[in-house]
């Protein structure tokens, strides 16, 4: 699959590092040809949080940095002001923003998150499952 560019959830991020083997050959492809690949900060400080709450191993900081062959998105007034346009479902604020960047930025957002699919898929491209 080539896309021109893709933003990735944050458990894309965690497996990349700590758990490479959870990815299929789809998410892979995905990503390999994808000629961007973005890493939200919204995903780091949603990571920062899960290591203060001890969710993610001590020792494993590392993962507060970019990983080579990502690049970072900040949040803008842009993504900000599309946060506040999606419709407001209880959940997850992180995967909220992840939502509004794709939109926003007009890129497809990778996960497996169905919730996210099930919420904001009139919303953005949702990019889940994607075959080899």
């Amino acid at each position: 699959m080539n896309l021109a560019s893709l933003l990735i959830d944050t458990h894309f991020v965690l497996w990349l590092r700590l758990a490479p083997q959870y990815l299929t050959p789809g998410e892979r492809n995905a990503m390999d040809g994808a000629s961007v690949v973005y890493l939200s900060i919204a995903s780091l400080w949603e990571i920062a949080i899960l290591l203060g709450r001890g969710r993610i191993p001590n020792g494993t900081e590392q993962l507060l940095e970019v990983p080579i062959g990502l690049d970072l998105l900040p949040i803008t007034p842009g993504h900000c002001k599309a946060a506040a346009k999606l419709p407001h479902h209880d959940g997850d604020p992180f995967d909220r923003m992840l939502v509004a960047q794709a939109q926003a930025e007009h890129i497809p957002l990778l996960t497996r998150d169905h919730t996210i699919a099930a919420r904001y898929g009139g919303q953005a491209t949702i990019l889940r499952n994607p075959g080899p």
